[in-house]
């Protein structure tokens, strides 16, 4: 799913808890996928392309069992759950952020072609849905979460900017047919993950900004 739309979730979870502040709820949503990132770079995890790279379907995450999969994210989320909680003492921000950690891999779940996989060396069976494997589909459902985290917030006209921003700002890699950046990373899966890394990072800080300094829609007006 696109960083923004990871993003968004952090959005849910400051409008359900109010106290939980901004920052931690947008870490906990991507720490999979800065798990990923540098498994990635290390060489712990794999990703290959296609040749010619013209989409997100040319791009395969075929290996992730530590980041990406369903036992890992159970794994991962009770962990920040005890390190909030136990060590930073901050119990009430403990289950929203474990469930901000555990977002990430069901909405990915939703969207990815199957390389999910359910539970690392024991029942390795990958799942997802298979959008990613029709792009432009997953950039409409995509850019509809989105939409509906930002409406959930009551979010500002300038947070709607940044959300329905971000996603057109990725169409090159959801339609074959619009050129862009992707055909450079055809055999380059480690710039790729260096590129998803940038991504997250801009759309946190966007998301995190102009969500912290949201008027009410109807003041927007």
């Amino acid at each position: 799913m696109n960083a923004v739309n990871h993003a968004a979730t952090a959005l849910l979870l400051k409008k359900r808890w109010p106290d939980l502040p901004l920052v931690p709820a947008l870490v906990a949503v991507q720490l999979t996928e800065f798990l990923w990132v540098f498994l990635n770079l290390a060489g712990i995890e794999h990703t290959t392309t296609e040749p010619q790279v013209r989409s997100l379907a040319d791009i395969h995450l075929w290996d992730m069992p530590y980041s990406h999969s369903l036992g890992a994210a159970a794994l991962l989320a009770v962990a920040a759950w005890l390190v909030v909680a136990k060590v930073a003492g901050r119990p009430s921000w403990a289950l929203p952020l474990a469930v901000g950690v555990f977002s990430h891999i069901v909405l990915d779940v939703a969207t990815h072609a199957h390389d999910v996989e359910v539970l690392p060396f024991v029942f390795p069976v990958k799942i997802g849905s298979g959008l990613y494997d029709v792009p432009p589909f997953a950039l409409v459902f995509e850019t509809i979460y989105g939409l509906f985290c930002w409406w959930v917030f009551n979010g500002s006209r300038a947070l709607l900017g940044i959300i329905v921003g971000f996603n057109l700002a990725a169409l090159s890699f959801y339609v074959p047919s619009v050129p862009g950046p992707e055909g450079l990373l055809a055999g380059h899966p480690k710039v790729f993950a260096l590129v998803i890394l940038v991504h997250i990072v801009a759309a946190q800080v966007a998301v995190g900004y102009f969500a912290a300094r949201r008027p009410a829609r109807s003041k927007d007006a």
